[in-house]
């Protein structure tokens, strides 16, 4: 018979203690799990269309207000641009529009005879020489795919030349041609009669399930809430239901002139004007007046944005089910303000009564303006961040941020180095989430074109702390408005601030010579009488 060792409880606690030991060292030396990164992002929502913004609103998003509970949400989030290509080209590189000469959505607008001024030239696809993200995150070990939109260039700039592993469709324009399948997007095929934001939202919860054991970085870009404004069926049925129970409204719109006009126009005197006949229609009106939705009443927008709020719900929902939750950073933000004026890509548009729920939107009530304009209903974007682990839940920021600081910020959060050599105008906002503060620094935005929705003149901004100064290209005409007094932006400052005026005017100016921000030059086909409604024909075919 063999020797039987007795147990001892000091030999006992020294081998589990070496176990201890052990297991400690071995994790210590198993790399951390880097985290996924989901990036969802929505075409011309509003900052306004969302209920943890607006309570009131007459657009239903659970899903949002739920998400807001559990990341943080930015009350002054702010897009680069009123229009959508060159927010996104910021959010893919972290630098500003003007840096890299693409100031305007792509192919951009032509110039007509009414312009005093030509649009700037434009690049038209994402610079090249300019790392995107996906690049960078694909560079550190992460799959890299995008659902959706692209609209930073055609097929020899497309997605999978700037640092995606795989897109789900070959359509690289900035808008669908139906929401229903078949939807004619190369590479995009659902069953017949398929809702587009539902085959885009199936699509990525199979990527996340087939790279649920690998770290990605997931660009869920939606069409929605982008026109064509159709609604799927049994929401807009909904939400027919939902207005019959609506007063009705005293005024569904009011006129905006064109402050940089010789002589512009007051609130009452347009006031006045749109109770007069010349302004009973929608066009581009006399003196250069456009009509601004006023009430969110329209069904087919309300099912629209209800729909791209499921497919939040699902993508949440899927990352709970598979256990990622916890190792996900997700994003939601829309790329400009929402659409509250019509779109005059030809200025001699007309259109009826019949026809409003197609060309107007929303209401970004009660912010001015709409997208393409540089008051805060074309800039101010709603934006939510849940970071597991770093971010407090149901917070919320009033720091100012703006989509350059998305480049940085997620490298931070994911743990990447990111190179000292690369030029970023964006920064760091992960110190918000965890309860700290950034440097407070100045928010720039230009734009050297004339927009399709809206008859201001081109020009520039920036944001100051609470000060907000905007510089019209015509006539060289600037507006200053106090966002902590009259966030609405309805009392110009200007005249009674020469002083601020004056050193905000220099900072920009420094700005726009800094990141050789480009110049109008005149237009040499300047008729001084054509109108906006007779101008219809483009100078040029570029």
């Amino acid at each position: 018979m063999g020797n039987i060792i007795k147990n001892k409880p000091g030999l006992h606690l020294f081998f589990v203690l070496t176990m201890m030991l052990w297991c400690f060292a071995t994790d210590a030396q198993q790399p951390a799990k880097k985290m996924n990164v989901i990036f969802f992002l929505v075409d011309d929502l509003g900052w306004n269309d969302v209920q943890c913004n607006n309570p009131n609103s007459f657009y239903e998003t659970p899903n949002i207000n739920s998400f807001a509970k559990e990341g943080t949400r930015f009350t002054n989030a702010y897009a680069s641009c009123h229009v959508c290509s060159p927010s996104r080209a910021s959010i893919m590189t972290g630098k500003y529009p003007a840096r890299l000469q693409l100031t305007d959505w792509l192919p951009g607008r032509k110039d007509y005879a009414f312009q005093q001024l030509k649009n700037a030239p434009i690049n038209q696809h994402l610079p090249f020489e300019d790392k995107t993200i996906a690049e960078t995150f694909k560079e550190n070990g992460y799959r890299t795919a995008i659902f959706g939109k692209w609209h930073l260039g055609e097929d020899s700039s497309s997605p999978l030349q700037h640092g995606f592993d795989y897109r789900v469709t070959e359509w690289n324009k900035g808008w669908p041609l139906t929401y229903y399948s078949p939807f004619r997007l190369k590479g995009l095929e659902g069953p017949d009669g398929e809702y587009l934001t539902d085959r885009l939202t199936t699509g990525a919860l199979k990527y996340i399930e087939q790279n649920k054991d690998a770290p990605f970085f997931m660009y869920l870009s939606h069409f929605a809430v982008h026109d064509p404004i159709e609604g799927r069926a049994d929401l807009v049925k909904k939400y027919q239901e939902k207005l019959k129970k609506l007063p009705p409204s005293a005024m569904p719109y009011i006129l905006e002139g064109n402050p940089d006009d010789p002589h512009p126009l007051s609130r009452q005197a347009l006031d006045e004007m749109i109770q007069q006949k010349e302004y009973a229609g929608y066009s581009i009106l006399p003196h250069r007046t456009v009509k601004i939705k006023q009430r969110q009443d329209n069904v087919q927008f309300a099912a629209v944005v209800e729909s791209m709020d499921e497919s939040l719900g699902r993508v949440l929902a899927k990352l709970k089910e598979l256990g990622l939750e916890d190792n996900t950073i997700v994003v939601f933000v829309s790329d400009n303000g929402g659409m509250s004026g019509a779109n005059f890509a030809r200025p001699g548009k007309k259109f009826g009564e019949a026809a409003l729920d197609k060309e107007f939107a929303t209401s970004n009530l009660p912010l001015r303006g709409a997208k393409g304009w540089f008051y805060e209903g074309g800039i101010r974007v709603p934006m939510i961040v849940k970071w597991p682990g770093h971010s407090t839940p149901n917070t919320t920021t009033d720091v100012p941020v703006i989509s350059t600081d998305f480049y940085p910020t997620l490298l931070k959060m994911a743990g990447i180095a990111g190179n000292p050599k690369q030029t970023l105008d964006g920064v760091d906002f992960s110190p918000l989430m965890e309860g700290g503060g950034i440097k407070e620094r100045n928010l720039y935005w230009h734009f050297p074109h004339y927009s399709n929705h809206g008859m201001q003149s081109p020009g520039g901004a920036m944001r100051s702390g609470d000060y907000k100064l905007l510089e019209y290209f015509e006539n060289g005409t600037m507006q200053l408005f106090n966002l902590r007094t009259d966030p609405y932006e309805q009392h110009d400052l200007a005249a009674a601030m020469p002083g601020k005026v004056k050193k905000m005017k220099k900072q920009l100016h420094a700005w726009q010579k800094k990141v050789h921000a480009a110049k109008m030059e005149p237009n040499p086909g300047y008729q001084p009488d054509a109108t906006s409604q007779t101008a219809t024909t483009p100078l040029d075919t570029k």
